[in-house]
C-alpha cells in the first residue's frame, strides 16, 4: 500500500525538463524549397494571390477581347456577376457546415498515402485566404461596377436610375470601411470595433444589396417582367444563398446554463451540458451579449460523457470579466466547428506543442487518443494555474508528456524542444497551439528543416 501511495505522489508531482541545448537541428532545406515555407508565403497568402491573379485575368480579358467597356455601353451584368461571385465565395467559405465538410474531405486521406500529399492536405485550415481574397476582389470589382454605372449615368445611357446610383455608392463606402477595419493591424489593435463593424456593417450591406439587386435587375430587364428577370439573375440566387448562410448560425442561438471551476485567477474551466456533445477538435462560439462580442474556444469533450468543457484564460477585457464575474449563463450559436487540430488524423504520430492556455485545444485530442502523440507543454506553474485535476487528467493519457514549468526553469527554446520530441517519438508532424509569434516561429522553424508543422493563422 505504501508503494502505491508513493507512486501516486510521484505522479502528481511530474514536471519534466529536457536538456535540449545540445540538440542540433537538421540541415535546412535548399533555398528554392525553404522560401515557400516562409510565413509570408504560407498557403493563406497564396490563396489570396491566386484569387487576385484570376480576377486580374478576367479584368484583362474584359478590357481586351471581351470588350466589356465600349463607348456605346458597358456590360454591367458581367461585372455585377463577377462581383457577387467573389463576395459569395468569401462568405460561404466561412459557413460552419462548409468548414466541417472541407475538413472532413481533407482528413479522409489515408495515412498510408505519401507524406507530401498529407502534408499539403493538412493545410486545409488556411481556407481563410479565400475569404480575404474574395472580399478584397469583390470590393474592387464593386468599385469598378460603381465607376461603370457612373459612366452610364453621366452619358445618359440606359440601364441606370438615380435610386440605383445612390444605394450603390452607399454600399461601396460601407464595403471599403469593412475591408479597412479587417486589415490585420487594425483588426488586432481594435478587435471589438472590427467585430461590430463586420457584423452590423455586414447586415446593413446585405439589406442594401437586396435593394440594389432589385433596382439593378429592374433597370436591366429589358422586355422581361421583373419576376422573370429576377429568376434568371445569377446575382439574385447567389444573394439568396448568402442570406441563408448568414441566417443559419443564428437559428441555433440559445442561452445556456454553465458551471464554472476556477482553479486560479488566470483560468476557468467552463462546463456545458445542454444536449450537445461536440467532436474532438471542434470549437464553440460564446457570448454574454449576442449582438456584441463573440469568442471562439476549443471544445473539450470527455470520452464517454455528455457535454463538454471550455478552458478559458485571462487574455483580454472580455475573458477577464468572465473570470472575475463567473456568470451562470452564456449565449451560444451555430454548431461545433472543426479547427486546426483535426489535421492530426492525417498522420501516424504527432507532437503537440502548447504554451499556457494553448493546452485547451490540445486536451480533447489527447483524451480521445485517436493518434499516438506526445505533448510538450510549457507554462507557468501548471498545477497552481490550471489545477491538479486538469493536470492529472492530462498525465493519465500522456504519462510521457513534457510539462515545462516556466516559473521554475524559465522559457525554453520551443523549436529545439519540438524537434527533440519529434525525433525521439519518430513523429510525422508537429502541431503548435500558442501565441501568434511563437506559433509561427515553431511552424517555420520546423518546416524549413523539412518537418510538417501546423498552427493557427489568426485570420479572423
Amino acid at each position: 500500500m505504501d508503494n502505491v501511495i508513493v507512486q501516486t505522489v510521484e505522479k502528481l508531482e511530474v514536471e519534466e525538463t529536457v536538456d535540449y541545448k545540445a540538440v542540433v537541428l537538421p540541415k535546412k532545406q535548399p533555398m528554392y524549397k525553404r522560401i515557400w515555407k516562409h510565413p509570408f508565403m504560407m498557403q493563406y497568402n497564396r490563396l489570396i494571390a491566386i484569387i487576385a491573379i484570376v480576377n486580374i485575368g478576367f479584368l484583362i480579358y474584359g478590357i481586351t477581347t471581351g470588350n466589356w467597356w465600349t463607348k456605346d455601353g458597358i456590360k454591367l451584368n458581367v461585372i455585377s456577376n463577377i462581383t457577387i461571385i467573389n463576395i459569395t465565395s468569401a462568405i460561404l467559405i466561412r459557413q460552419q457546415y462548409v468548414i466541417n465538410i472541407l475538413f472532413k474531405i481533407a482528413t479522409s486521406i489515408p495515412t498510408n498515402w505519401p507524406l507530401k500529399i498529407r502534408w499539403a492536405a493538412a493545410k486545409i485550415y488556411h481556407f481563410g485566404g479565400i475569404h480575404m481574397g474574395g472580399n478584397i476582389s469583390g470590393t474592387i470589382w464593386f468599385a469598378i461596377l460603381v465607376g461603370s454605372l457612373t459612366y452610364n449615368w453621366v452619358n445618359n445611357l440606359p440601364g441606370v436610375s438615380l435610386a440605383l446610383m445612390v444605394i450603390t455608392y452607399v454600399i461601396l463606402g460601407l464595403l471599403v470601411f469593412i475591408v479597412i477595419m479587417a486589415l490585420p493591424k487594425k483588426r488586432a489593435k481594435k478587435h471589438n470595433r472590427f467585430e461590430l463593424t463586420h457584423r452590423f456593417g455586414g447586415w446593413i450591406a446585405l439589406v442594401l444589396f437586396w435593394a440594389q439587386t432589385f433596382l439593378f435587375v429592374d433597370a436591366q430587364k429589358g422586355t422581361l417582367d421583373l419576376r422573370e428577370a429576377l429568376t434568371t439573375s445569377l446575382g439574385f440566387w447567389l444573394l439568396g444563398l448568402i442570406t441563408i448562410s448568414i441566417i443559419i448560425p443564428w437559428l441555433h442561438l440559445k442561452k445556456v446554463p454553465i458551471e464554472i471551476v476556477n482553479p486560479s485567477s488566470h483560468v476557468v474551466l467552463v462546463n456545458f451540458d445542454y444536449g450537445v456533445t461536440p467532436f474532438a477538435g471542434s470549437s464553440t462560439t460564446i457570448s454574454r451579449d449576442p449582438l456584441r462580442e463573440w469568442h471562439s474556444f476549443a471544445n473539450v469533450p470527455a470520452p464517454g460523457k455528455e457535454g463538454f468543457r471550455l478552458t478559458i484564460s485571462r487574455a483580454g477585457d472580455w475573458t477577464g470579466a468572465l473570470i472575475d464575474d463567473l456568470p451562470s449563463h452564456v449565449w451560444v450559436k451555430g454548431i461545433p466547428t472543426a479547427g486546426v487540430g483535426n489535421i492530426e488524423k492525417l498522420f501516424k504520430r504527432v507532437i503537440w506543442i502548447a504554451t499556457g492556455s494553448g493546452i485547451g485545444p490540445c486536451i480533447p485530442h489527447l483524451l480521445a487518443n485517436e493518434v499516438p502523440s506526445v505533448l510538450v507543454w510549457a507554462t507557468r506553474n501548471p498545477r497552481k494555474t490550471y489545477g491538479d485535476q486538469l493536470v492529472d487528467e492530462i498525465l493519465e493519457v500522456q504519462p510521457n508528456a513534457i510539462i515545462w514549468n516556466t516559473d521554475s526553469h524559465g522559457k525554453p527554446d520551443m523549436v529545439k524542444l519540438a524537434y527533440k520530441a519529434y525525433k525521439d517519438f519518430n513523429a510525422e508532424a508537429v502541431i503548435c497551439i500558442s501565441n501568434k509569434k511563437l506559433t509561427w516561429k515553431v511552424v517555420h522553424g520546423m518546416e524549413i528543416h523539412g518537418i510538417p508543422a501546423y498552427g493557427a493563422i489568426w485570420d479572423s
